[in-house]
């Protein structure tokens, strides 16, 4: 990505933007989590308008047999991450987006109140890609610099705080290529301090 992204009033820039109505308030404005997703509609399939169609409302049921269960839901994302890395923000961070439904971490629940939620266009079982990696590094260190309560302690997966219940992003993430590339970013950052 050649473009340096940064955020302004909450939306992440340069990114497509696409507003999703199912949003509110933060309860205290807290921001202190980031949740990794893992979505494709249908499932298994890429590319398409169904994951903004869904993130807006907008889904038709008929489309798919599965999309009957899922089109009445109202749910979101702050950020969709697609196959080639292109970047879609639903929610501006400040807000809560309705990404993680029922949830707990460290014993508390409602996670949503006090995390941002990031979307990986892929399933469980197939390697996410190159660009994927790449632009979630981008969007992790900006994320870790904005807000002072994350940390990369902080980041989770779907599964993590709703076991049981959902299984995402899966054995297909691979957890450890994302802290190598951000502890990279860590020790790049230091080196040019000390000098």
């Amino acid at each position: 990505m050649g473009t340096k992204l940064t955020i302004q009033g909450g939306w992440l820039k340069p990114c497509r933007k696409l507003i999703s109505p199912n949003q509110d308030e933060r309860p205290n404005g807290e921001i202190s989590l980031l949740v990794i997703h893992a979505i494709s509609l249908p499932p298994g399939e890429f590319g398409g308008q169904y994951i903004d169609q869904l993130f807006t409302n907008r889904l038709d049921s008929k489309a798919h047999p599965y999309f009957a269960e899922i089109a009445e839901l109202k749910v979101s994302a702050h950020l969709l991450i697609d196959r080639q890395g292109r970047l879609t923000q639903y929610v501006p961070f400040h807000r809560r987006a309705w990404h993680a439904g029922v949830s707990s971490f460290q014993g508390r629940e409602r996670c949503n109140d006090f995390s941002i939620g990031i979307e990986l266009e892929g399933t469980e079982t197939i390697p996410f890609t190159d660009a994927q990696y790449r632009i979630l590094a981008a969007v992790t260190i900006l994320l870790l610099a904005k807000y002072s309560e994350l940390s990369q302690e902080r980041i989770v997966g779907h599964s993590d705080i709703a076991p049981g219940r959902k299984t995402d992003p899966g054995p297909s993430f691979d957890w450890k290529r994302l802290y190598q590339s951000l502890q990279r970013h860590t020790n790049h950052r230091l080196n040019r301090t000390k000098k």
